[in-house]
């Protein structure tokens, strides 16, 4: 196992904020399996960086990089600029690699077995006001799991035909019930340390993870996902992009915001 870490100010994991929703957010130099991918006017992973950070409420929350560098170094990312949160230097060069490192990283930390992990992918945007949507998911009586992206995908693609969900209410929103979702998605450390094996395997032998397969699996085994209706995030394809949200619009302001991307230290 090769990874390394590079803390400029370590996560406060004290009694007082254990129960804090603890965001890692997975970044990489290059990505072979995006590039491709039509995407909204104006995107870039950067964008979508301060659209995550100024969109995080850190009285609830705590944030944490964690940076793939095998195909370049961090001088060659923006996150060389980030001086406010822990980042995580690792070296493995696939989507599936980082998200095994993030495990491996997870199990590193002495968590409350409460705490809510939140693993976010580069190319996510979020609404403002998240973090307590987020909590609401976790209020729902047996969710194990929870995503803020409405899949699109699932109310159009001939394999959801015949999807059937559970409809919940929270004080914000609905949510529903869904068979499966992305690398980005939220536990409990209590779900995922026992799910951790499961996790693994979807991961490994392989470039890319299973998350299709993998979700479907813990879906047969019971457990419950849910996202939330309309979205609170979206993966940054307007083609798969969360229904009845303009996201187009999260994005030009937040451009605007960073007209200077030089920030000073925070030592």
């Amino acid at each position: 196992m090769v990874w390394l870490r590079r803390f400029l100010k370590k996560p406060d994991l004290s009694v007082a904020n254990d129960l804090k929703i603890e965001i890692i957010s997975r970044h990489c130099i290059f990505s072979s399996i995006s590039a491709h991918k039509k995407r909204f006017p104006g995107y870039s992973r950067e964008i979508c960086y301060r659209n995550l950070v100024e969109s995080i409420d850190f009285e609830k929350a705590n944030l944490t990089f964690l940076l793939d560098t095998a195909k370049g170094s961090l001088n060659d990312h923006f996150l060389r600029e980030e001086r406010r949160f822990p980042l995580v230097e690792i070296k493995e060069g696939s989507e599936a690699g980082s998200f095994l490192r993030l495990l491996d990283y997870v199990e590193t930390l002495n968590l409350d077995p409460r705490t809510i992990l939140y693993f976010v992918e580069d190319d996510y945007l979020h609404r403002p006001g998240w973090i307590p949507v987020l909590l609401e998911a976790f209020d729902l009586p047996g969710v194990d799991y929870a995503t803020l992206y409405d899949h699109r995908d699932k109310y159009f693609l001939p394999m959801y035909e015949h999807l059937r969900s559970e409809i919940r209410i929270s004080p914000t929103c609905h949510w529903r019930t869904i068979p499966s979702t992305t690398q980005t998605f939220a536990v409990r450390w209590s779900t995922l340390k026992k799910d951790l094996s499961l996790h693994r395997r979807y991961s490994t032998g392989c470039a890319i993870s299973r998350d299709h397969d993998k979700f479907c699996d813990l879906t047969r085994r019971g457990a419950k996902l849910v996202s939330p209706l309309p979205g609170w995030s979206t993966h940054a394809e307007p083609e798969f992009s969360s229904p009845c949200v303009d996201w187009q619009s999260f994005l030009t302001p937040t451009l605007e915001s960073s007209s200077c991307t030089t920030q000073k230290p925070l030592l």
